[in-house]
């Protein structure tokens, strides 16, 4: 699952353990979809993927610390 998680973060942010947030374009959706299912054993692990048709700002509450990164602006490290 170590792969999985890694492609994950390829295309978006981890916001616990095994969940990440990941915002990507129709083509970038296909592309992220085949490359996880290249590295799961479909007899052994579970994938899930919540798609969120409407803006993210009006379909995802966050209660406590947001720790959401928007990729669309300038990222300073």
């Amino acid at each position: 699952m170590r792969k999985v998680a890694q492609a994950c973060k390829d295309f978006g942010q981890r916001v616990q353990k095994s969940v990440f947030e990941c915002t990507v374009s129709e083509v970038q959706y296909e592309r992220f979809v085949h490359r996880l299912l290249a590295h799961i054993d479909k007899k052994e692990d579970s994938l899930r993927i919540y798609r969120l048709r409407e803006p993210k700002e009006t379909s995802v509450r966050v209660y406590g610390i947001d720790l959401y990164v928007n990729f669309e602006e300038p990222l300073v490290f």
